[in-house]
Formats: C-alpha cells, structure tokens, sequence
C-alpha cells in the first residue's frame, strides 16, 4: 500500500498513512511498558532505575541513526515526488553506505566509552553493575538498528508504512516472549532483558531487509546505481547529518536531565523510569502523525505544491493538538493506576514522585505535539538547521533551569523545566513559518 500525497483529501491520506506508524509505534511502547513491568516487579527498584537510565542512553544513541534514515527518507522523498526515479535509487545506494559507516562507528565509540559513560551518568553504586551488563549486550543490536530505520524510511518515503508495521509487530511479539523466557523462566537477570531486545531486532530488521529487496522492485538499485555520487552524497548529508545532529542534542538533553535526576536517588530515579515510559506511550501518536506529515510536506514541497503543504499544516495541527488534549486529560486523572503498572503501590515514596511528575508536566501535551509537527515540517522542507535551532531551545531552557534551580529547589523544577521548554520553542517555530509564508 502507497499513499500518492500530491492529490486527494488531505487529511483522510495524512491519517491512512500516519495509523501504521502509530500502531507500530504503540507497538513497540508496548514492549518497553512489558518489560519496564517485569523488570520493575520481578527484578526490582535498583534494576528498574538501571534500565532506565540505560533506555535514556540508548534512547540518545538511536536517534543518532535515526535521525541519518529520517534525512534521507525527505530526499527520497522529494526524488519521488519530482519522478526522478533513477535518481533515488542512487540516492539509496548513497545513503546506505554513509549510514553503514556510521553504525559502525557508533559501535565502536559506544564499547569504548562505556566506563566513561557511567560515570557522567552519575549511576548510583548499587544501580552500576546492572547499568553496564544491560548496555553490554544492548550495544550489539546497533547494527539492527540501523537496517530496520533504513529500510523502514525508504518505504515510508514512497508512501508504504505498513510493511515496516508488521516486522515491527514481529519484534514486539518477539521480544516480549523472550522477555518471558529469559527473565522469568531462566533467571538471567537485566542480561535477559537486553538478549531479548537485541535477537527481536535482529529477526525484524534482516526481514524487513530482505522484504524490500524482494518485494518493491520499484526501489531495487540495479547496476548503474551502485557508485557513490558527491551531489547527490552531500545533499543526503546535508539532510540527515543535520536532522541525526537535531535528534542527538535533543535526546543528549534528556541525557542530562536524566544525570540530574539520578543524583536524587534511586527512589526518584525509578519514578522518573516509569513516568517516561507512560510518556512516550501517551504523546507517541503525535510524533508518529508528525512524522508521516513529514513524507506528506516533502512529496508536496518536491512537486512544487506549496499551498497544500500550508493547507496540510492547518489539517494537521488541528488533528494533532486536538488528540493531545484528550491524552493530558486521561493521564492527570489516572496518573496513580498508570505508575502501579510498574510501582509497588505501597511504596508511597516511588508513587508520590511519579504522580507529581505526570500530574506537571502531562498537562502540556500540546507543547510537544506542535512542536513535533514543527519538527517534521521544517524536515520536511529540507530545512533541518531549523529544527536544530528549536531542539536547542527547547532542551536548552530545560537543562537550564533543571541546573540552575532543581539541587536548590528539588526535582519538580525538573517536571516544569518540560512544558515551559516546549512552548518557547513552538513560539520561535510558528513565527518562522508565519515569515516563511509571508515571503513565498
């Protein structure tokens, strides 16, 4: 299935194409909220706080090459959109070997700095020892990372999002029944959990490979295509390095704010672990439907239709904003039930903390559903630079403040550094459009 986004309604094409990404997404936060619950009630606080400072790191080292597949999936994009068919399939062949090289690197770099790692993380001593034997195995699945995300952005950029659902679906399942089988049947501790992360990747990753070779002959390189090109190279670069460099300072800044946190202590440590998680499955639609509008705004822009990208935009943030509210409503009110999924209720300490971090910083959604359709536009439009200049804005204030205030204050100055980072970063964005529209 491939949604064409130059023609047609806007927002019944925006939703077929966004609705995999999201399923897939809630998918794969489904397998992060299972193993949270059987890290935290089977292995403990300590073990719970360890793999979630380990999530936060990882979190930072995939959106490394994520950010590199995302680039490159605009300017197949935009080759798709302008019918230069020839030329992407070069751009692919350019791509795939940058991001290669890159994976590779990152591999390295992680095993090595590792030590150094846990140390600027301020890992508590009784959390440490967990902390590197999770990231020890854990590292070994960048290389699946990278195949999945590639692959996955190459359908995407032609319209098909379903095919990168079902292997993700694959590894969901996967996962969470080696989750089982390693954790609670075998007893191999947080080495379990991370085995069973690494061999779902792995099984999704070369199948969603090997589908798109087989199966899309449309974006198969043949041999004229293999050869590296400098435009068509430094044009892949100048897109993915800057939207990778985007996405690494914004998940370095939740890198931070989660050393600041871990200085509190393991109590607060787990109920910010747990708090995340309910996160990043409550707001995760809204960054999947953002990132679909990015396909939507490069197709449009690479067909040189500008006002349906600006009608899309309309469409789209009403969409967006409108589900946000209704999610910052069901979190406040069930902020207690959510934490007990992965908190012993009866350790009021961990609960009490949890429930003061969603009940702040939940009540904002908006802030963070704009802002990652401002995200997507500006990549969308080949302008990633911008998207730099509101990630830094946006977790620069947050770490800020966080810094500046919480050892004094506490660490709900952390909760409120969230929302007031979004919105001074959606103000900056929006004007930039407003002037963008203005002079076009």
């Amino acid at each position: 299935m491939q949604c064409d986004f130059t023609r047609g309604p806007i927002r019944r094409s925006l939703m077929v194409f966004s609705l995999p990404l999201i399923g897939g997404n809630l998918l794969q936060q489904l397998y992060n909220i299972v193993d949270t619950w059987i890290v935290g009630r089977y292995l403990g606080t300590v073990a719970l706080g360890a793999v979630g400072s380990a999530f936060a790191l990882m979190i930072l080292l995939n959106s490394l090459l994520l950010g590199l597949c995302m680039g490159s999936g605009v300017v197949f994009s935009q080759l798709w959109g302008e019918e230069k068919k020839d030329e992407m399939k070069t751009a692919e062949v350019n791509a795939f070997f940058l991001i290669a090289a890159a994976s590779g690197i990152l591999l390295a770099v992680s095993y090595l700095a590792l030590p150094a790692i846990s140390r600027l993380m301020r890992i508590p001593p009784a959390a440490a020892a967990d902390f590197s034997a999770y990231l020890w195995i854990i590292f070994l699945g960048i290389p699946f990372t990278f195949l999945f995300h590639f692959f996955s952005a190459e359908l995407r950029s032609v319209g098909n999002s379903l095919t990168p659902l079902v292997y993700l679906l694959i590894s969901t399942v996967g996962n969470i029944f080696l989750d089982l089988l390693f954790v609670l049947r075998f007893h191999w501790g947080v080495a379990g959990a991370a085995w069973a992360t690494v061999l779902a990747q792995g099984i999704s990753a070369v199948g969603l490979a090997l589908d798109t070779f087989l199966r899309m002959p449309q974006l198969r390189p043949g041999r004229a295509h293999l050869h590296l090109e400098g435009k068509t190279l430094g044009r892949i670069a100048s897109v993915s390095v800057l939207t990778s460099l985007q996405q690494s300072i914004m998940n370095f800044g939740i890198l931070m704010v989660q050393s600041l946190v871990n200085s509190f202590g393991v109590a607060t440590m787990a109920a910010f672990a747990a708090g995340v998680k309910i996160d990043s499955f409550a707001y995760s639609p809204a960054q999947d439907f953002a990132n679909g509008f990015a396909t939507f705004v490069a197709q449009n822009d690479g067909a040189g239709q500008k006002d349906r990208v600006r009608q899309g935009f309309r469409a789209a943030a009403g969409m967006s904003l409108g589900f946000c509210l209704v999610v910052s409503v069901l979190v406040c009110v069930f902020a207690k039930p959510l934490l007990s999924l992965f908190i012993d209720p009866t350790d009021t300490e961990v609960m009490a903390i949890g429930t003061a971090y969603l009940r702040t910083e939940g009540v904002f959604y908006v802030g963070i559903g704009m802002l990652f359709l401002l995200y997507a536009t500006y990549r969308g439009l080949e302008k990633a630079g911008m998207s730099i200049v509101l990630t830094v804005i946006s977790l620069g204030l947050r770490v800020l403040i966080s810094y500046a205030l919480a050892p004094s204050w506490g660490a709900w100055v952390i909760w409120i550094s969230i929302p007031i980072g979004w919105l001074a970063a959606d103000i900056v964005g929006l004007y930039g459009l407003y002037r963008r529209n203005q002079n076009t």
